[in-house]
């Protein structure tokens, strides 16, 4: 029997392009606005220096907590949606953004597609990833028995994540 509440979910969002705050705040009420989709919980916003190609602008990341009676591909299908709306122009992998919007978690949903694989194959091994999804993970249901806090710590040791304060940009 299917949950009348809808499945939670836990994406990422991130921009390293433009006013990044206000991508993630756009983001944020795009993913809201989507059909049988509420926005449970937010992280603060963090700042990171790019992980996988380094020669492009610091990164705002932030998890977000959404509860959505869309299913995985169709949550997948609007994410790039938003993602493009926003000016996302798909070039070089890992390369600079306007927004970044990855699934990370779906609730009671393994995948292992082309398109989606779920849980997120890198995100155990991202403190970007993993510092904001601690402060969010009280809203986990039905997610894999993940010490999220631990992970996130030992994580943050090899890769600063600092919280971001506008004051400072």
């Amino acid at each position: 029997m299917s949950d009348p509440r809808g499945k939670r979910a836990f994406l990422s969002l991130g921009s390293n392009v433009g006013d990044r705050r206000a991508m993630l705040a756009a983001a944020c009420d795009a993913l809201a606005a989507l059909p049988g989709t509420a926005l449970v919980a937010a992280s603060g916003v963090y700042e990171t220096a790019p992980h996988d190609y380094a020669d492009q602008p610091d990164f705002l990341n932030q998890v977000v907590c959404v509860e959505t009676a869309l299913e995985p591909h169709d949550l997948l299908t609007q994410c790039q949606r938003i993602e493009s709306e926003h000016g996302r122009v798909r070039g070089l992998r890992f390369g600079p953004r306007t927004l970044d919007i990855d699934i990370l978690l779906f609730q009671d949903v393994e995948l292992e597609e082309p398109d989606l694989m779920l849980p997120h194959p890198r995100m155990l091994s991202r403190a970007f990833v993993l510092v904001p999804l601690a402060e969010v993970w009280g809203f986990a249901r039905d997610m894999p028995g993940l010490d999220v806090l631990q992970l996130a710590q030992d994580t943050a040791r090899d890769q600063p994540v600092r919280l971001y304060s506008p004051a400072e940009a």
